[in-house]
C-alpha cells in the first residue's frame, strides 16, 4: 500500500483547498483544487481522483495551502519519506480524517506523521479513538506508542484512556481493577510516569475508588515516582472521609521521608482529619509542627482547628485559638465567624453567640442572611423563639432578606416547643412570601410527628410532600422510615426500604441504621446483619453508628462471641472504635460478671487512644461494684478526674451501692459526705445510703442526712420519694427501726403530711401484719396531729379487710366520714365487695344507697361488685334484670359483668341462656378473657358437655387467648369425669408442652383419674414424676393412692402408701381410713379392716356413714 499526504506547504506551487490525499491499493483521495478542474490527475505511479474527505473549509478561506506530496510506504512495502512537510491542522480535523478511516494501518501512520508535525497538536480525544481503533483490531504494541505520546507530549489521560487499555490487556471490572491492569501494562511495556499516576490517582478518587487509589499510589512509591503534593492532598482528603486517620498520618509521614515539604493546605488537611476524629492533641500538634517546618497557619487552618475543638466540645479552646488567631497576622475572616457563631449555636450557648456577633460587626463584616439566621437558629435553641421573630423583624428593617432556611429554622423552633400550630401556619405562609418550600421543610414535620408518638401522621406529612410535586430526598425517607422503625412496623418498614430505587434513591448509612434498628427490635438480628452485607455491596460505608448499633443488637440477643467478632471486623473495615463501642461492650461484660476482661478492655481503650467517658467510668464501676471489686472502684474513682472525667450523680451512687452491698457502711458514709463537695446527692443516693444506717442503729444520722435533702431540694421531696425510702428502709431494717425513723420525720415537721405513713402501712398490710398497721396508723395521726389522706385511708382499710378485721375496717371507715374525709368509689367498692361475697345483700344495697346519696358515681367495679353479691346470695335472676337495667344506659360491660353471671346459669344448669350471654357478651364487643374461658369450660364440663367444653377450648386458642394453668386442669378434671383419660391425658401433657408447669391440683386430678380407671401404674409413675419436679403431695394426693391402690387388690402398696403419709408428717382423716378399710375388706382381710378402725378411733378420728359401709360383717 502507498500513501501520499498532500499538505499545505506554502513552497508547494500548486495550491490545494485540502490538506492530504491517501491512495493505496485501491486509488483513494482527497478532494483537490479547482486547479485541477475537478478531474483526477496523475503523478507518477499514483492517481489522485476527485474523490475522498470533505472538510469544513469556510474557517480556512483565508489560508493558501499549497501542495506538497511526500510518500510513505507501508509496512509491507517501506517508502521512505522524500521530506519532512511544514504544516498546521487542527485538532478537530485530525480527528475528522482519523474517523474517516476504516483500516488501523492507515489510521495509525497518519497519527503518527501528524505527531511529528510541529503544529499539529493532538487531544485527549484523537489519542483516545486511535487506542480504541488498534484495540479493537488486537494491537497491543501500537496502544503503547500512543499512550507514550500522550505522556510525552502531556496529554490528558482519561478515564476512557484507561478503560481502553484495560479493555485491549483483557481487564474486565472497569477502572476499579487499575492495581491489577497496571501489572499487565508493565509487562506489554507500558510504562507510566509521574504525570500518569497522579492522573490515575485522581481519577480513582474521583470515582470513589479509595482503597484502589492507595494501592495505586503505593505502586508509584515503590517504582520510586514522587507522588506530587496534590496526589497526597486528594489522598488524604479521601481517606479522611473514610475516617481511615492512621492512613492519613502513615502518608504525611511518607511523603516527609520523601523529601517532600508539606503545604498550608496538606497541613490544614491533616488537622481537619483529625479534628474529625476526636484526636485534637493530635491536631494541636500538627499546628506546632507547621510552625517549627516554617509554614505558618493560615486562616483556613485556623477556622478548621476552631472548627474541630467546637465539635469535640472544646469551647473554651475554641475561645482561646480565636483570640490568638485575632493577635497574629491572619484575622479571622467571615467564615470563621461563621464558624463560631453556627457551632456555639449548637451548644446552646446564647451569651457567645452575641459575643462573636459584637466581635464580627468590629471587624467590619455586616450580618448577612447567613448569620442572622444562625442568630435565630440560637435564639430558637434556648426556647426563645419570639426573640428569635423580632431578630427577624430587625433583619428585614437592615434590608437583608430572609430566606428558606431562615424560616425552616423558626418552623424548627416551634416545634421544638410543641407549637404546632404556629408552625403549620408559617408553613403556610411560605408560598405568599414568594418562597418555595422543600423537601427539608416537610423533613421538619415528619420528624417532630415521629418523635412525638404521632406515626400515622408523619407517614400522612411524606405522602403529602410527593402528591405537592416535591421529590423526597433520603433524609425525608429516613425521617418517615424511622417513624414506621419507631412502631415496630417491619414489614412496612422493608416496603418502604425496597421501594427507595423505584424513587432513585439509593440508602445511606443512616437508611440502613434504621432499617437495622427496625430488625434488631423485632428480634430479628440476622436480618440485621444481612443487611451490613449488602449495604457493603452496595458502595455504602458503614459508619460506627452501625456497627454499634449491631454490637449492641447482638449483645441484647444473647450472640456474645458475634458481637465480639463484629468488634473485631471493626479493624478491617478501618473503622475506628468510639467510646461508644466501648461503652457498650463493657455493658455487656459487666452484665455477665466478667471483671478481668472488662479491666482489660478499659486498659485497651486508653491503649488505642479512645479517651473515656464519665459513662464509661459508671459501667466499669457498676461493673466492679456488682462483682466484689468495691476497691478497685475506689481507685476507678479518684482516678476519672486525672483523666479529665467528671463523677457525677450516678458515679458516687454506683460505689456507694457497692459499699452498702459489702456492709461498709462507715465508708459509704465517708463518701456521702465527700460527695456533697462537688455534687449534691439526688433520693437514689438516699434510698441506697440510708437504709442501710438505720439497719445500723444510726437513726439520728440518718434523720441528719433526710432533714439537710429535704431543705434543699424542697418540693421535689414528694410521695414517690418518701414511698421509694421508707419501702427500702422497711426491707432492709427491723419494723421498730422504721416506725422510728418515721416518727422522727413527723415529729421534727420533715415530712408534714402522711407520706411516709402510707409506706409504712403499705408495707405491713403486705406482710400479713394489718394489725401493726393499724397501730401505726394511730400513733402517727393521733400522737402528732397528722391528717391521714384519703389514700392512707384506703390502704389501711383493703389490708384489714384482707386480713379479716372487719370490725376495725368498719370502725375507720365510720371514722374517716366523722373526720371530714370522703370516701371515694374505691373505698366504697372495698366495703360493697366484702358484702357481696359474704352474701349480705341488704347491707349492700344499703351501702350503695349511701353512695349515691354522697355523690359517689358507681364505677363499672361497683356494678360487677353488686352483680357478683346477687348471684352469689342465689338472686341470679335479680342479677340478669340488674344487668339489663345497666345496659339500658351508658354502661359498658367487661369480662368480670358477664362472668358471675354465666357461672350462676352454668351452676343452676341453664346452659342455653349462659351460652346467650356469651354470644351477647360478644355482641357487644366485649372480648373474652382466659378466666371468663375457664368459667365456660368449667360450666359445660361439669354438666357433662365435654364436647362443647372442648370446643370452648379451641376456640380460645384460636382467638389469641392463651390458656393458663386453671384451663388445662379443669379440662383434665372434666374428661377424667365423665372417663375419658386418655382425652386428659392429652392435655395434661400439652400443659407441660405449652411452657406451664401442673401444680398439686392438676396432678392430683390427673392421677385420681388414672387410679379411678384402674390404670394404677401410670398413677404411681406421675406420683414419682411430681414428687421428682420437687411438688410435695399432700392429704388429697396419698388418700387418692390409698383408695385406688386398695380397690387394685394391691393393698400391701396401700399399706406402704400409708406409712408414707405418716413419715411426712399429714395427719391421716377419716376418708384415709376409709380407703384402708375398703381395701382390706375387698380383698378379704375383715381383720386387718377392723384394725384400721381400731387405729381410728384411737386416734381420735370420727368414722362416717362411709366408714361403717366399708366394714365387712362380722359373723
Amino acid at each position: 500500500m502507498d500513501v501520499i499526504i498532500l499538505c499545505s506547504s506554502s513552497s508547494c506551487c500548486s495550491k490545494f483547498k485540502y490538506g492530504c490525499a491517501v491512495t493505496g491499493t485501491k486509488s483513494s483521495v482527497l478532494s483537490c483544487n479547482e486547479a485541477f478542474g475537478g478531474i483526477g490527475i496523475g503523478i507518477g505511479d499514483l492517481k489522485v481522483l476527485p474523490s475522498g474527505c470533505r472538510v469544513n473549509w469556510k474557517k480556512h478561506k483565508k489560508k493558501q495551502l499549497g501542495l506538497c506530496g511526500f510518500v510513505i510506504r507501508s509496512s509491507f512495502d517501506g517508502v521512505t519519506v522524500k521530506k519532512k512537510p511544514e504544516s498546521s491542522m487542527s485538532s478537530e480535523e485530525v480527528y475528522g480524517v482519523l474517523k474517516s478511516m476504516s483500516d488501523p494501518y492507515q489510521a495509525f501512520s497518519f497519527f503518527n506523521s501528524m505527531a511529528e508535525l510541529p503544529r499539529v497538536i493532538h487531544t485527549t480525544e484523537t489519542c483516545n479513538y486511535m487506542l480504541e481503533m488498534l484495540r479493537a483490531h488486537g494491537r497491543v504494541e501500537d496502544m503503547v506508542v500512543v499512550f507514550d505520546l500522550m505522556q510525552k507530549q502531556i496529554i490528558k489521560r482519561s478515564i476512557n484512556t484507561y478503560l481502553t487499555i484495560f479493555m485491549g490487556l483483557n481487564v474486565r471490572g472497569g477502572l476499579r481493577e487499575a492495581p491489577i491492569a497496571l501489572e499487565k501494562m508493565r509487562k506489554v511495556g507500558f510504562v507510566l510516569n509521574g504525570y500518569s499516576y497522579n492522573g490515575l490517582i485522581h481519577l480513582l478518587l474521583k470515582s470513589g475508588f479509595c482503597r484502589e487509589a492507595l494501592k495505586v499510589y503505593r505502586r508509584m512509591v515503590s517504582e520510586g515516582i514522587n507522588p506530587s503534593l496534590k496526589t497526597y492532598s486528594a489522598l488524604m482528603v479521601a481517606l479522611g472521609k473514610r475516617r481511615d486517620t492512621e492512613t492519613v498520618l502513615d502518608l504525611l509521614q511518607e511523603m516527609e521521608s520523601l523529601g517532600l515539604r508539606p503545604n498550608i493546605y496538606t497541613f490544614t488537611i491533616c488537622i481537619r482529619i483529625l479534628g474529625r476524629a476526636g484526636r485534637i492533641d493530635e491536631a494541636y500538634g500538627i499546628l506546632k509542627k507547621m510552625d517549627d517546618a516554617g509554614c505558618g497557619p493560615d486562616v483556613v487552618t485556623y477556622t478548621v482547628l476552631i472548627d474541630a475543638l467546637c465539635n469535640a466540645g472544646k469551647l473554651n479552646n475554641a475561645k482561646e485559638l480565636f483570640l490568638k488567631m485575632k493577635s497574629s497576622s491572619h484575622k479571622p475572616d467571615r467564615v470563621t465567624y461563621i464558624t463560631l457563631l453556627d457551632k456555639f449555636s449548637d451548644r446552646g450557648d446564647l451569651d457567645a453567640v452575641k459575643e462573636f456577633w459584637s466581635e464580627m460587626e468590629a471587624d467590619g463584616y455586616l450580618p448577612d442572611v447567613v448569620t442572622f439566621t444562625i442568630l435565630i437558629d440560637a435564639l430558637c435553641k434556648v426556647g426563645k423563639v419570639d426573640e428569635a421573630f423580632g431578630t427577624l423583624d430587625a433583619m428585614k428593617e437592615q434590608g437583608v432578606a430572609p430566606n428558606l432556611h431562615t424560616y425552616n429554622t423558626l418552623i424548627c423552633g416551634l416545634l421544638r416547643l410543641n407549637r404546632l400550630d404556629e408552625a403549620s401556619g408559617l408553613f403556610e405562609s411560605m408560598e405568599a412570601l414568594g418562597l418555595e418550600t422543600t423537601a427539608f421543610t416537610y423533613i421538619l414535620f415528619i420528624d417532630y410527628y415521629g418523635k412525638s408518638g404521632k406515626f400515622d401522621k408523619a407517614i400522612k406529612t411524606f405522602e403529602k410532600m410527593k402528591t405537592n410535586g416535591i421529590v423526597p430526598n433520603i433524609v425525608a425517607c429516613n425521617a418517615s422510615l424511622y417513624s414506621l422503625a419507631e412502631q415496630g412496623r417491619l414489614e412496612e418498614a422493608k416496603e418502604f426500604f425496597n421501594g427507595l430505587q423505584n424513587c432513585g434513591l439509593a440508602p445511606d448509612a443512616i437508611t440502613y441504621n434504621i432499617m437495622m434498628r427496625c430488625y434488631g427490635k423485632a428480634g430479628r438480628v440476622d436480618g440485621a446483619i444481612k443487611l451490613l452485607s449488602e449495604m457493603e455491596e452496595n458502595g455504602c460505608d458503614p459508619e460506627v453508628v452501625t456497627i454499634n448499633s449491631l454490637i449492641d443488637t447482638l449483645y441484647k440477643a444473647d450472640r456474645v462471641d458475634e458481637a465480639w467478632k463484629m468488634f473485631q471486623r471493626m479493624k478491617e473495615m478501618k473503622i475506628a472504635p468510639t467510646v461508644v463501642t466501648y461503652n457498650t461492650l463493657l455493658a455487656g461484660l459487666g452484665k455477665e460478671g466478667r471483671v478481668q476482661k472488662a479491666t482489660a478492655l478499659f486498659r485497651g481503650m486508653i491503649a488505642d487512644g479512645c479517651s473515656p467517658n464519665t459513662i464509661t467510668f459508671n459501667t466499669l464501676l457498676d461493673c466492679l461494684c456488682k462483682n466484689g471489686e468495691v476497691d478497685l472502684a475506689f481507685k476507678m474513682l479518684f482516678r476519672m478526674t486525672k483523666m479529665n472525667c467528671f463523677a457525677d450523680v450516678l458515679t458516687y451512687n454506683t460505689v456507694i451501692y457497692g459499699l452498702i452491698k459489702e456492709n461498709r457502711v462507715n465508708y459509704a458514709f465517708w463518701l456521702f459526705h465527700q460527695m456533697k463537695k462537688v455534687i449534691y446527692p439526688d433520693h437514689v443516693t438516699l434510698c441506697t445510703l440510708l437504709p442501710r444506717v438505720v439497719k445500723n442503729g444510726q437513726i439520728e444520722d440518718a434523720f441528719r442526712v433526710a432533714k439537710e435533702f429535704v431543705h434543699h431540694v424542697g418540693d421535689h421531696a414528694d410521695g414517690p420519694f418518701w414511698e421509694d425510702l421508707m419501702g427500702g428502709i422497711l426491707i432492709e431494717a427491723e419494723i421498730g427501726q422504721s416506725i422510728i425513723f418515721a416518727e422522727s420525720l413527723v415529729r421534727n415537721g420533715i415530712c408534714e403530711d402522711d407520706s411516709v405513713l402510707i409506706p409504712l402501712v403499705k408495707f405491713l398490710c403486705r406482710h400479713g401484719k394489718a394489725g401493726d398497721a393499724y397501730n401505726v396508723f394511730l400513733k402517727l395521726t393521733n400522737s402528732f396531729s397528722l391528717k391521714p389522706s384519703l389514700e392512707a385511708y384506703n390502704v389501711l382499710i383493703d389490708g384489714l379487710l384482707k386480713a379479716r378485721l372487719c370490725e376495725i375496717a368498719w370502725g375507720l371507715f365510720y371514722e374517716m366520714k366523722n373526720a371530714g374525709c370522703t370516701p371515694d368509689v374505691f373505698t366504697y367498692n372495698l366495703f360493697l365487695d366484702v358484702l357481696g361475697k359474704s352474701g349480705k345483700i341488704k347491707e349492700l344495697f344499703d351501702l350503695h344507697e349511701e353512695m349515691l346519696f354522697r355523690g359517689c358515681k358507681p364505677n363499672t367495679i361497683t356494678q360487677n361488685i353488686v352483680i357478683f353479691g346477687l348471684v352469689k346470695s342465689n338472686n341470679l335472676d335479680k342479677a340478669i334484670d340488674l344487668y339489663y337495667d345497666l345496659m339500658s344506659g351508658d354502661f359498658s360491660p367487661t369480662p368480670w359483668t358477664y362472668g358471675p353471671l354465666i357461672d350462676g346459669l352454668l351452676k343452676f344448669g341453664r346452659l342455653e341462656e349462659a351460652k346467650h350471654f356469651f354470644e351477647e357478651m360478644l355482641d357487644y364487643g366485649c372480648r373474652p378473657n382466659c378466666p371468663l374461658y375457664n368459667i365456660l369450660i368449667n360450666g359445660f364440663g361439669k354438666n357433662g358437655d365435654v364436647e362443647t367444653a372442648s370446643e370452648l377450648f379451641r376456640r380460645m386458642i384460636k382467638e389469641g387467648i392463651r390458656p393458663d394453668l386453671k384451663s388445662y386442669s379443669i379440662m383434665v378434671d372434666c374428661l377424667c369425669m365423665v372417663g375419658k383419660v386418655d382425652d386428659a391425658l392429652h392435655y395434661f401433657e400439652e400443659l407441660k408442652l405449652s411452657g406451664l408447669d401442673p401444680d398439686l391440683v392438676c396432678y392430683n386430678l390427673m392421677i385420681n383419674g388414672l387410679g379411678r380407671s384402674q390404670r394404677v401404674e401410670e398413677a404411681l409413675s406421675l406420683y414419682d414424676e411430681m414428687r421428682n419436679t420437687g411438688i410435695t403431695p399432700d392429704l388429697y394426693t396419698y388418700n387418692t393412692l390409698i383408695l385406688n391402690l386398695g380397690i387394685a387388690g394391691m393393698v400391701e402398696e396401700s399399706g406402704k402408701m400409708y406409712e408414707e403419709l405418716q413419715l411426712s408428717g399429714l395427719e391421716p382423716n377419716v376418708f384415709t381410713y376409709n380407703a384402708l378399710i375398703r381395701g382390706h375388706s375387698m380383698s378379704g382381710n375383715p381383720d386387718s379392716a377392723y384394725a384400721v378402725y381400731k387405729n381410728m378411733m384411737i386416734g381420735g378420728c370420727r368414722p362416717n356413714t362411709g366408714t361403717f359401709a366399708q366394714l365387712p360383717n362380722q359373723s
